[in-house]
């Protein structure tokens, strides 16, 4: 929403509806005009309308097929589209942990570079841009714990060894990436 203040109205286009009702929220508390659209994108391209600038905030690494979703992007740019995203997976912070609870290496991509390679390969003048942003708001040690254990499938017997590595991780600015290109 940073910029949505210079348009005359910002969509939203997501598949689940605390999302949209967030994103609906903010724009109300910015007084934009702003429309609502459940699903997922790109299948359901044909109901969003065309739009200056097209823009996913922090969705590639959730794309399955980045040539599909770059071209129903393209196709719903008059202008440009960004594609904002951490240099890195999300999760690629707990690979240590992988390492230590299983054994197991994890692998270091996918990265904004990869994405980047994708976009020029096929067929977009791509540009990439670096920045660093600080978390929105500070989360519990008790909620990264339940986080963490879920997502490396690790009983709640773990959670006192979780919390004494993660205690003593120091908060770092999130690495972030702009990808974009212009359409016309």
């Amino acid at each position: 929403m940073a910029l949505a203040d210079r348009a005359g109205l910002v969509i939203g286009v997501d598949h689940q509806e605390e999302m949209l009702k967030k994103f609906a929220q903010a724009a109300d508390q910015r007084d934009i005009a702003h429309q609502e659209i459940f699903g997922d994108w790109p299948a359901n391209s044909a109901e969003v309308p065309v739009a200056d600038v097209a823009i996913a905030h922090h969705v590639i690494y959730n794309v399955s097929d980045l040539e599909t979703f770059a071209a129903a992007m393209n196709s719903h740019a008059k202008n440009r589209v960004v594609l904002e995203a951490p240099t890195r997976h999300p999760l690629a912070n707990l690979s240590d942990l992988w390492r230590h609870f299983w054994g197991l290496e994890r692998p270091e991509g996918p990265t904004a570079q990869d994405a980047l390679a994708v976009f020029r390969e096929v067929g977009y003048d791509a540009k990439i841009e670096y920045f660093s942003d600080v978390p929105r708001q500070a989360v519990s040690l008790d909620k990264q714990v339940e986080f963490t254990r879920i997502r490396l499938c690790l009983p709640a017997s773990k959670d006192a060894e979780i919390r004494e590595i993660l205690a003593d991780r120091v908060e770092e600015p999130r690495e972030l990436a702009a990808i974009w290109w212009e359409t016309q």
